[in-house]
Protein backbone atom coordinates (compact mmCIF):
# COMPACT_ATOMS: atom_id res chain seq x y z
CA UNK A 1 0.00 0.00 0.00
CA UNK A 2 0.85 3.85 -0.32
CA UNK A 3 1.30 5.49 3.32
CA UNK A 4 2.65 8.90 1.22
CA UNK A 5 -1.13 10.04 1.03
CA UNK A 6 -2.86 10.81 4.55
CA UNK A 7 -6.82 11.42 4.72
CA UNK A 8 -7.71 14.42 6.29
CA UNK A 9 -10.45 13.89 8.97
CA UNK A 10 -14.25 14.89 8.20
CA UNK A 11 -16.53 17.66 10.42
CA UNK A 12 -19.30 15.91 11.83
CA UNK A 13 -21.97 17.06 13.82
CA UNK A 14 -23.90 13.92 16.10
CA UNK A 15 -27.25 14.35 16.40
CA UNK A 16 -27.04 15.75 19.87
CA UNK A 17 -24.90 18.52 18.84
CA UNK A 18 -21.61 17.52 19.18
CA UNK A 19 -19.13 18.95 16.07
CA UNK A 20 -16.08 16.93 16.14
CA UNK A 21 -13.35 15.69 13.71
CA UNK A 22 -14.05 12.17 12.38
CA UNK A 23 -10.80 10.48 10.93
CA UNK A 24 -11.67 8.36 8.18
CA UNK A 25 -8.20 6.77 6.62
CA UNK A 26 -6.76 3.67 8.04
CA UNK A 27 -4.98 4.06 11.28
CA UNK A 28 -1.63 2.71 10.74
CA UNK A 29 1.82 4.10 12.71
CA UNK A 30 -0.08 6.68 14.07
CA UNK A 31 -1.53 8.37 11.46
CA UNK A 32 -4.20 7.77 9.31
CA UNK A 33 -3.72 6.80 5.82
CA UNK A 34 -5.55 6.25 2.54
CA UNK A 35 -6.19 2.79 1.26
CA UNK A 36 -4.35 1.81 -1.47
CA UNK A 37 -7.63 1.24 -3.51
CA UNK A 38 -9.31 5.11 -2.75
CA UNK A 39 -12.24 4.29 -4.67
CA UNK A 40 -13.37 1.38 -2.38
CA UNK A 41 -15.17 3.01 0.37
CA UNK A 42 -17.14 1.77 3.24
CA UNK A 43 -20.23 3.86 3.48
CA UNK A 44 -21.57 4.94 7.16
CA UNK A 45 -25.10 5.40 8.03
CA UNK A 46 -27.02 6.36 11.17
CA UNK A 47 -29.45 2.74 11.30
CA UNK A 48 -32.05 4.98 13.61
CA UNK A 49 -32.37 7.10 10.73
CA UNK A 50 -31.44 5.13 7.99
CA UNK A 51 -29.32 8.38 7.09
CA UNK A 52 -25.75 8.54 5.16
CA UNK A 53 -22.95 9.82 7.31
CA UNK A 54 -19.77 9.59 5.56
CA UNK A 55 -17.51 6.98 3.55
CA UNK A 56 -13.99 5.90 5.45
CA UNK A 57 -11.79 3.91 3.84
CA UNK A 58 -11.63 0.61 2.77
CA UNK A 59 -8.63 -1.91 3.99
CA UNK A 60 -7.67 -3.78 0.62
CA UNK A 61 -5.41 -7.46 1.10
CA UNK A 62 -2.34 -5.64 0.25
CA UNK A 63 -3.25 -3.14 3.24
CA UNK A 64 -3.95 -5.22 5.77
CA UNK A 65 -0.04 -7.45 4.74
CA UNK A 66 1.52 -4.25 5.49
CA UNK A 67 -0.49 -3.53 8.52
CA UNK A 68 0.84 -6.80 10.00
CA UNK A 69 4.50 -6.09 8.83
CA UNK A 70 4.20 -2.82 10.92
CA UNK A 71 3.11 -4.68 13.81
CA UNK A 72 5.37 -7.22 13.48
CA UNK A 73 8.38 -5.27 13.08
CA UNK A 74 7.11 -3.21 15.87
CA UNK A 75 7.07 -5.78 18.15
CA UNK A 76 10.06 -7.90 17.51
CA UNK A 77 12.27 -5.42 16.17
CA UNK A 78 11.23 -2.43 17.89
CA UNK A 79 10.95 -4.02 21.11
CA UNK A 80 12.06 -1.12 23.20
CA UNK A 81 9.05 0.81 21.91
CA UNK A 82 6.36 -1.54 23.85
CA UNK A 83 6.94 -4.88 24.32
CA UNK A 84 9.95 -4.51 26.57
CA UNK A 85 8.18 -1.51 28.51
CA UNK A 86 7.93 -2.25 31.88
CA UNK A 87 4.45 -3.48 32.46
CA UNK A 88 3.77 -0.40 35.12
CA UNK A 89 5.04 2.22 32.05
CA UNK A 90 2.20 0.07 30.09
CA UNK A 91 -0.61 0.20 32.20
CA UNK A 92 0.44 4.58 32.79
CA UNK A 93 -0.08 4.82 28.97
CA UNK A 94 -3.54 2.44 29.38
CA UNK A 95 -4.74 4.73 32.27
CA UNK A 96 -4.16 7.78 30.62
CA UNK A 97 -6.54 6.13 27.86
CA UNK A 98 -9.37 5.82 30.48
CA UNK A 99 -8.79 9.51 31.50
CA UNK A 100 -9.21 11.22 28.21
CA UNK A 101 -11.80 8.80 27.82
CA UNK A 102 -13.48 10.18 31.18
CA UNK A 103 -13.14 13.58 29.98
CA UNK A 104 -14.80 13.04 26.60
CA UNK A 105 -17.44 10.66 27.61
CA UNK A 106 -20.25 12.57 25.83
CA UNK A 107 -18.71 12.83 22.28
CA UNK A 108 -17.55 9.23 22.58
CA UNK A 109 -21.22 8.16 23.46
CA UNK A 110 -23.06 10.33 21.17
CA UNK A 111 -20.52 8.75 17.86
CA UNK A 112 -21.01 5.46 19.41
CA UNK A 113 -25.02 5.80 19.06
CA UNK A 114 -25.25 7.76 16.21
CA UNK A 115 -22.84 4.46 14.35
CA UNK A 116 -24.93 2.17 16.12
CA UNK A 117 -27.92 3.02 16.95
CA UNK A 118 -28.27 1.64 20.79
CA UNK A 119 -30.02 4.13 23.42
CA UNK A 120 -27.80 6.89 24.13
CA UNK A 121 -27.98 6.08 27.78
CA UNK A 122 -26.56 2.67 27.13
CA UNK A 123 -24.13 4.07 24.63
CA UNK A 124 -22.57 6.42 27.47
CA UNK A 125 -22.98 3.46 30.06
CA UNK A 126 -20.59 1.18 27.86
CA UNK A 127 -17.90 4.35 27.13
CA UNK A 128 -17.73 4.38 30.92
CA UNK A 129 -17.29 0.99 31.82
CA UNK A 130 -14.59 1.17 28.97
CA UNK A 131 -12.41 3.91 31.04
CA UNK A 132 -12.51 2.05 34.05
CA UNK A 133 -11.05 -0.55 32.53
CA UNK A 134 -8.25 0.70 30.69
CA UNK A 135 -7.66 3.10 34.07
CA UNK A 136 -7.90 -0.26 36.21
CA UNK A 137 -5.04 -2.17 33.54
CA UNK A 138 -2.70 -2.25 37.03
CA UNK A 139 -4.83 -5.04 38.21
CA UNK A 140 -2.79 -7.27 35.73
CA UNK A 141 0.76 -8.09 36.34
CA UNK A 142 3.12 -9.74 34.89
CA UNK A 143 4.49 -11.97 37.87
CA UNK A 144 6.11 -15.19 37.48
CA UNK A 145 6.16 -17.68 40.10
CA UNK A 146 9.21 -19.84 42.41
CA UNK A 147 8.55 -23.44 42.57
CA UNK A 148 9.99 -25.11 45.51
CA UNK A 149 11.37 -28.72 44.48
CA UNK A 150 13.98 -29.32 47.13
CA UNK A 151 17.38 -28.62 47.37
CA UNK A 152 19.67 -28.37 44.00
CA UNK A 153 17.23 -26.62 41.51
CA UNK A 154 15.77 -23.36 41.33
CA UNK A 155 12.71 -23.00 39.50
CA UNK A 156 10.56 -20.13 38.00
CA UNK A 157 8.00 -18.88 35.65
CA UNK A 158 7.97 -15.68 33.53
CA UNK A 159 5.34 -14.42 31.79
CA UNK A 160 5.61 -13.26 27.83
CA UNK A 161 3.76 -11.22 25.42
CA UNK A 162 2.36 -13.27 22.85
CA UNK A 163 3.81 -10.94 19.93
CA UNK A 164 0.88 -9.55 17.14
CA UNK A 165 -2.65 -10.26 18.13
CA UNK A 166 -5.86 -9.31 15.73
CA UNK A 167 -9.12 -8.24 17.53
CA UNK A 168 -11.98 -8.82 15.21
CA UNK A 169 -14.83 -6.96 16.89
CA UNK A 170 -18.68 -6.89 16.06
CA UNK A 171 -21.08 -4.30 15.62
CA UNK A 172 -23.57 -4.61 18.60
CA UNK A 173 -21.08 -3.05 21.51
CA UNK A 174 -18.05 -1.57 19.23
CA UNK A 175 -16.44 0.29 21.41
CA UNK A 176 -17.01 -1.66 24.91
CA UNK A 177 -15.91 -4.95 23.08
CA UNK A 178 -13.12 -3.22 21.90
CA UNK A 179 -11.74 -2.35 24.90
CA UNK A 180 -11.76 -5.89 26.50
CA UNK A 181 -9.57 -7.15 23.83
CA UNK A 182 -7.23 -4.20 23.89
CA UNK A 183 -6.55 -3.74 27.70
CA UNK A 184 -4.74 -7.63 28.51
CA UNK A 185 -3.36 -7.72 25.15
CA UNK A 186 -1.42 -4.42 25.12
CA UNK A 187 -1.12 -4.45 29.01
CA UNK A 188 0.99 -7.55 27.77
CA UNK A 189 3.07 -6.00 25.78
CA UNK A 190 1.51 -7.01 22.21
CA UNK A 191 0.85 -5.29 19.70
CA UNK A 192 -2.40 -5.13 17.89
CA UNK A 193 -4.47 -4.86 14.60
CA UNK A 194 -8.43 -3.85 15.52
CA UNK A 195 -10.48 -5.05 12.36
CA UNK A 196 -14.06 -3.37 13.54
CA UNK A 197 -17.49 -4.43 11.57
CA UNK A 198 -17.83 -2.75 8.98
CA UNK A 199 -20.87 -0.92 9.53
CA UNK A 200 -19.79 0.32 12.84
CA UNK A 201 -16.30 1.91 12.43
CA UNK A 202 -16.11 5.40 13.61
CA UNK A 203 -15.70 4.99 17.36
CA UNK A 204 -12.76 2.18 16.53
CA UNK A 205 -11.01 5.28 14.41
CA UNK A 206 -11.41 7.29 16.82
CA UNK A 207 -9.56 5.32 18.84
CA UNK A 208 -6.68 5.50 16.81
CA UNK A 209 -6.54 9.41 16.98
CA UNK A 210 -7.21 8.83 21.19
CA UNK A 211 -3.62 7.01 20.64
CA UNK A 212 -1.79 9.47 19.08
CA UNK A 213 -3.41 11.96 21.58
CA UNK A 214 -1.97 9.68 24.64
CA UNK A 215 1.22 9.11 22.78
CA UNK A 216 0.96 5.46 22.07
CA UNK A 217 4.35 4.53 20.18
CA UNK A 218 3.43 3.85 16.35
CA UNK A 219 2.74 0.18 15.35
CA UNK A 220 1.94 -0.54 18.58
CA UNK A 221 -1.98 -0.01 17.98
CA UNK A 222 -3.60 -0.05 14.30
CA UNK A 223 -6.71 0.06 13.28
CA UNK A 224 -8.37 -1.08 9.56
CA UNK A 225 -11.84 -1.03 8.62
CA UNK A 226 -12.89 -3.28 6.09
CA UNK A 227 -14.67 -6.42 4.64
CA UNK A 228 -14.60 -9.57 7.13
CA UNK A 229 -13.65 -11.86 3.99
CA UNK A 230 -10.25 -9.83 3.11
CA UNK A 231 -9.36 -8.09 6.63
CA UNK A 232 -10.64 -11.08 8.64
CA UNK A 233 -9.52 -14.14 7.01
CA UNK A 234 -5.81 -12.51 6.29
CA UNK A 235 -5.27 -11.94 9.75
CA UNK A 236 -6.75 -15.51 10.90
CA UNK A 237 -4.33 -17.21 8.06
CA UNK A 238 -1.53 -15.13 8.56
CA UNK A 239 1.73 -17.01 9.56
CA UNK A 240 3.15 -13.47 11.37
CA UNK A 241 -0.02 -13.38 14.21
CA UNK A 242 0.26 -14.81 16.96
CA UNK A 243 -3.31 -14.46 18.19
CA UNK A 244 -6.85 -13.88 17.04
CA UNK A 245 -9.02 -12.36 19.49
CA UNK A 246 -12.83 -12.74 17.83
CA UNK A 247 -16.35 -11.58 19.08
CA UNK A 248 -19.91 -12.92 16.79
CA UNK A 249 -21.49 -15.29 15.82
CA UNK A 250 -20.50 -19.15 16.01
CA UNK A 251 -20.95 -19.82 12.46
CA UNK A 252 -18.03 -17.52 11.30
CA UNK A 253 -16.23 -18.06 15.12
CA UNK A 254 -15.71 -21.76 13.36
CA UNK A 255 -14.52 -20.58 10.55
CA UNK A 256 -11.82 -18.43 11.90
CA UNK A 257 -10.68 -20.77 14.31
CA UNK A 258 -10.35 -23.30 11.60
CA UNK A 259 -8.01 -20.92 9.33
CA UNK A 260 -6.01 -19.73 12.79
CA UNK A 261 -5.45 -23.19 13.49
CA UNK A 262 -4.51 -24.39 10.08
CA UNK A 263 -1.71 -21.61 9.73
CA UNK A 264 0.53 -21.30 12.46
CA UNK A 265 -1.85 -23.05 15.73
CA UNK A 266 -2.20 -19.47 16.41
CA UNK A 267 -4.15 -18.97 20.15
CA UNK A 268 -7.65 -18.06 19.76
CA UNK A 269 -10.12 -16.12 21.89
CA UNK A 270 -14.04 -17.16 20.65
CA UNK A 271 -16.67 -15.14 22.33
CA UNK A 272 -19.71 -16.26 20.11
CA UNK A 273 -23.22 -16.91 19.82
CA UNK A 274 -26.05 -17.57 22.63
CA UNK A 275 -29.47 -18.50 23.32
CA UNK A 276 -29.40 -18.29 26.94
CA UNK A 277 -32.09 -19.49 28.97
CA UNK A 278 -33.85 -17.23 31.95
CA UNK A 279 -35.68 -19.08 34.99
CA UNK A 280 -38.41 -17.50 36.73
CA UNK A 281 -39.18 -19.84 40.30
CA UNK A 282 -42.25 -19.07 42.26
CA UNK A 283 -41.02 -17.24 45.29
CA UNK A 284 -39.35 -14.34 43.24
CA UNK A 285 -40.54 -10.67 43.43
CA UNK A 286 -42.24 -10.02 39.91
CA UNK A 287 -41.98 -6.37 40.45
CA UNK A 288 -37.85 -6.98 40.68
CA UNK A 289 -37.47 -9.79 38.54
CA UNK A 290 -39.83 -8.28 35.64
CA UNK A 291 -37.13 -5.06 34.85
CA UNK A 292 -34.11 -8.09 35.09
CA UNK A 293 -36.15 -10.26 32.48
CA UNK A 294 -37.03 -7.03 30.60
CA UNK A 295 -32.87 -6.07 30.74
CA UNK A 296 -32.26 -9.42 29.75
CA UNK A 297 -33.76 -9.83 26.23
CA UNK A 298 -34.23 -6.04 25.26
CA UNK A 299 -31.71 -4.16 26.64
CA UNK A 300 -29.36 -3.54 23.00
CA UNK A 301 -32.46 -3.87 21.15
CA UNK A 302 -31.76 -7.54 22.01
CA UNK A 303 -28.52 -7.30 19.92
CA UNK A 304 -26.17 -8.85 23.08
CA UNK A 305 -25.01 -12.19 22.38
CA UNK A 306 -25.34 -13.40 26.29
CA UNK A 307 -29.48 -12.29 25.72
CA UNK A 308 -31.71 -14.17 28.06
CA UNK A 309 -33.54 -15.11 24.73
CA UNK A 310 -35.12 -17.98 26.09
CA UNK A 311 -37.66 -17.55 29.37
CA UNK A 312 -39.00 -20.32 31.45
CA UNK A 313 -41.44 -19.51 34.19
CA UNK A 314 -42.69 -21.68 36.87
CA UNK A 315 -46.28 -23.10 36.16
CA UNK A 316 -47.60 -21.84 39.67
CA UNK A 317 -47.21 -18.36 38.39
CA UNK A 318 -47.70 -18.47 34.53
CA UNK A 319 -50.48 -16.98 33.84
CA UNK A 320 -49.98 -14.33 36.76
CA UNK A 321 -46.42 -12.94 35.67
CA UNK A 322 -47.76 -12.92 31.83
CA UNK A 323 -50.22 -10.36 32.61
CA UNK A 324 -47.95 -8.55 34.69
CA UNK A 325 -44.99 -8.70 31.85
CA UNK A 326 -47.37 -8.14 28.79
CA UNK A 327 -48.33 -4.92 30.92
CA UNK A 328 -44.90 -3.50 31.81
CA UNK A 329 -44.04 -3.90 28.21
CA UNK A 330 -46.37 -1.91 26.99
CA UNK A 331 -46.55 1.17 29.15
CA UNK A 332 -42.77 1.04 30.33
CA UNK A 333 -40.57 0.20 27.34
CA UNK A 334 -40.37 3.02 25.13
CA UNK A 335 -38.85 2.87 21.68
CA UNK A 336 -37.47 5.27 19.23
CA UNK A 337 -34.66 7.39 18.84
CA UNK A 338 -31.63 6.45 20.65
CA UNK A 339 -30.74 10.24 21.51
CA UNK A 340 -34.36 10.66 23.03
CA UNK A 341 -33.55 9.65 27.04
CA UNK A 342 -36.97 8.55 27.46
CA UNK A 343 -36.51 5.70 25.08
CA UNK A 344 -35.20 2.50 26.24
CA UNK A 345 -34.82 0.77 22.64
CA UNK A 346 -33.04 2.16 20.02
CA UNK A 347 -32.92 0.85 16.39
CA UNK A 348 -31.43 -2.63 15.11
CA UNK A 349 -28.13 -1.97 13.83
CA UNK A 350 -28.27 -2.46 10.07
CA UNK A 351 -30.93 -3.76 7.84
CA UNK A 352 -29.69 -7.08 7.18
CA UNK A 353 -30.57 -7.93 10.98
CA UNK A 354 -33.13 -6.10 10.91
CA UNK A 355 -34.55 -8.26 8.10
CA UNK A 356 -33.85 -11.59 9.96
CA UNK A 357 -35.67 -10.46 13.21
CA UNK A 358 -38.43 -10.15 11.03
CA UNK A 359 -38.51 -13.36 9.32
CA UNK A 360 -37.71 -15.45 12.17
CA UNK A 361 -40.91 -13.42 13.95
CA UNK A 362 -42.83 -14.62 10.89
CA UNK A 363 -41.07 -18.03 11.49
CA UNK A 364 -42.00 -17.96 14.89
CA UNK A 365 -46.06 -17.78 13.74
CA UNK A 366 -45.83 -20.16 11.15
CA UNK A 367 -44.25 -22.72 13.68
CA UNK A 368 -47.83 -21.97 16.08
CA UNK A 369 -46.21 -20.20 19.05
CA UNK A 370 -48.13 -17.30 20.20
CA UNK A 371 -47.36 -13.66 20.12
CA UNK A 372 -48.19 -12.30 23.88
CA UNK A 373 -46.87 -8.84 22.51
CA UNK A 374 -45.16 -6.88 20.26
CA UNK A 375 -44.48 -9.21 16.63
CA UNK A 376 -44.02 -6.33 13.91
CA UNK A 377 -42.14 -3.79 13.20
CA UNK A 378 -42.50 0.19 13.81
CA UNK A 379 -42.13 1.76 10.61
CA UNK A 380 -41.09 0.65 7.23
CA UNK A 381 -37.56 0.51 7.77
CA UNK A 382 -36.71 3.59 5.65
CA UNK A 383 -36.55 5.91 8.38
CA UNK A 384 -34.65 3.65 10.90
CA UNK A 385 -34.62 -0.46 11.48
CA UNK A 386 -36.81 -0.43 14.45
CA UNK A 387 -38.90 -3.58 15.98
CA UNK A 388 -40.91 -3.79 18.92
CA UNK A 389 -40.37 -6.27 21.48
CA UNK A 390 -41.35 -9.52 20.66
CA UNK A 391 -42.77 -11.91 23.26
CA UNK A 392 -44.08 -15.88 22.08
CA UNK A 393 -45.83 -17.98 24.45
CA UNK A 394 -47.16 -21.11 24.01
CA UNK A 395 -44.06 -22.72 22.55
CA UNK A 396 -42.04 -25.83 22.09
CA UNK A 397 -38.68 -26.80 22.46
CA UNK A 398 -37.61 -28.03 18.61
CA UNK A 399 -39.05 -24.66 17.05
CA UNK A 400 -36.14 -23.23 15.47
CA UNK A 401 -37.38 -19.39 17.24
CA UNK A 402 -36.40 -21.37 20.80
CA UNK A 403 -33.85 -22.79 19.18
CA UNK A 404 -31.36 -20.37 16.99
CA UNK A 405 -30.02 -17.32 17.84
CA UNK A 406 -32.18 -14.56 16.71
CA UNK A 407 -30.03 -11.48 17.95
CA UNK A 408 -33.32 -9.19 18.23
CA UNK A 409 -35.95 -7.87 21.04
CA UNK A 410 -37.52 -11.36 20.89
CA UNK A 411 -38.45 -13.67 23.61
CA UNK A 412 -40.03 -17.26 24.01
CA UNK A 413 -41.93 -18.47 27.21
CA UNK A 414 -41.98 -21.77 28.29
CA UNK A 415 -43.16 -23.86 31.58
CA UNK A 416 -41.49 -25.77 34.24
CA UNK A 417 -42.79 -27.53 37.48
CA UNK A 418 -39.57 -28.65 39.15
CA UNK A 419 -35.91 -26.71 40.03
CA UNK A 420 -34.51 -30.31 37.79
CA UNK A 421 -36.67 -29.60 34.85
CA UNK A 422 -36.07 -26.02 34.84
CA UNK A 423 -32.07 -27.15 34.53
CA UNK A 424 -32.96 -29.12 32.21
CA UNK A 425 -34.64 -26.83 29.95
CA UNK A 426 -31.23 -24.52 30.62
CA UNK A 427 -28.89 -26.89 28.98
CA UNK A 428 -30.70 -28.39 26.44
CA UNK A 429 -28.84 -25.95 24.11
CA UNK A 430 -25.76 -25.67 21.88
CA UNK A 431 -25.18 -23.03 23.21
CA UNK A 432 -23.40 -21.92 27.00
CA UNK A 433 -22.86 -18.05 27.03
CA UNK A 434 -25.31 -16.76 29.88
CA UNK A 435 -28.16 -17.69 32.21
CA UNK A 436 -30.13 -16.09 34.23
CA UNK A 437 -31.68 -17.51 37.96
CA UNK A 438 -34.68 -15.28 39.58
CA UNK A 439 -35.65 -16.51 43.31
CA UNK A 440 -35.62 -15.62 46.76
CA UNK A 441 -34.55 -18.44 48.08
CA UNK A 442 -30.39 -18.34 47.92
CA UNK A 443 -29.91 -22.53 48.13
CA UNK A 444 -32.36 -22.65 44.80
CA UNK A 445 -30.37 -20.15 43.25
CA UNK A 446 -26.40 -21.57 44.18
CA UNK A 447 -27.78 -25.02 43.59
CA UNK A 448 -29.08 -24.49 39.95
CA UNK A 449 -26.08 -21.48 39.60
CA UNK A 450 -23.90 -24.74 39.65
CA UNK A 451 -25.80 -27.07 37.45
CA UNK A 452 -25.99 -24.41 34.44
CA UNK A 453 -23.74 -25.60 31.92
CA UNK A 454 -22.89 -21.83 31.15
CA UNK A 455 -19.67 -19.45 31.44
CA UNK A 456 -21.71 -16.54 33.16
CA UNK A 457 -24.62 -17.04 35.64
CA UNK A 458 -26.84 -13.77 36.88
CA UNK A 459 -28.84 -14.05 40.16
CA UNK A 460 -31.15 -11.71 40.63
CA UNK A 461 -30.03 -9.53 37.66
CA UNK A 462 -28.87 -9.84 34.14
CA UNK A 463 -26.54 -8.73 31.58
CA UNK A 464 -24.70 -6.27 34.51
CA UNK A 465 -21.20 -6.81 33.43
CA UNK A 466 -18.17 -5.59 35.46
CA UNK A 467 -14.76 -5.13 34.38
CA UNK A 468 -13.68 -7.54 37.58
CA UNK A 469 -15.87 -10.50 36.51
CA UNK A 470 -14.51 -12.78 33.38
CA UNK A 471 -17.28 -13.63 30.72
CA UNK A 472 -16.67 -15.94 28.29
CA UNK A 473 -18.75 -18.76 27.29
CA UNK A 474 -19.29 -22.78 27.31
CA UNK A 475 -20.05 -25.09 24.45
CA UNK A 476 -20.56 -23.64 20.89
CA UNK A 477 -20.30 -20.31 22.62
CA UNK A 478 -16.90 -19.91 22.56
CA UNK A 479 -13.72 -20.32 25.33
CA UNK A 480 -11.30 -17.62 26.61
CA UNK A 481 -12.20 -15.22 28.84
CA UNK A 482 -12.83 -11.63 28.60
CA UNK A 483 -12.19 -8.88 32.21
CA UNK A 484 -11.21 -10.36 35.23
CA UNK A 485 -7.80 -11.69 35.71
CA UNK A 486 -8.42 -14.66 34.20
CA UNK A 487 -8.39 -11.98 30.66
CA UNK A 488 -4.44 -11.46 30.54
CA UNK A 489 -3.86 -15.34 30.33
CA UNK A 490 -4.81 -15.05 26.85
CA UNK A 491 -2.13 -12.57 25.95
CA UNK A 492 0.74 -14.03 27.49
CA UNK A 493 2.83 -16.94 27.07
CA UNK A 494 4.10 -18.67 30.55
CA UNK A 495 7.67 -19.76 30.43
CA UNK A 496 9.27 -22.38 32.54
CA UNK A 497 12.72 -21.80 33.89
CA UNK A 498 14.36 -25.06 35.25
CA UNK A 499 18.36 -24.95 36.83
CA UNK A 500 20.32 -27.40 38.37
CA UNK A 501 22.48 -25.54 41.34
Amino acid sequence: MSTTTKVPSATITTPNGHTYQQPTGLFINNEFWASSKPDKKLKVEDPSTGKHILDIESCTAEDVEYVIDVAHKTFHKQADKWASLDPRDRAEYLYKIGDWLEKNLDLIASIECMDNGKAYNLAKGDVTVAAKYFKSASQYNMDGRFIETGDGYVNYTVKEPLGVVGAIIPWNFPFLIMSWKLVPCLFAGNTIIVKPASTTCLTALMFGKICQEVGIPAGVVSVIPGPGSVVGDILAESMKLDKISFTGSTVIGKGVATKASQSNLKHVTMELGGKSGHVLFADADLKKSIPNIVNGIFKNAGQICSSGSRLYVQSSIYDEFLKEFKSYIETQIKIGSPFDPENYQGSIQNKSQYQTVLDYIKLGKEEGATILTGGEAIGDGTNGFYIKPTVFIDTKEDMKIVKEEIFGPVLTVGKFDTVEEAIELVNDSEFGLGAGIETSNLATALHVAKKIKSGMVWVNDYNDFDISVPFGGYKQSGYGKEMGTEALAGYVNTKAVRIKL
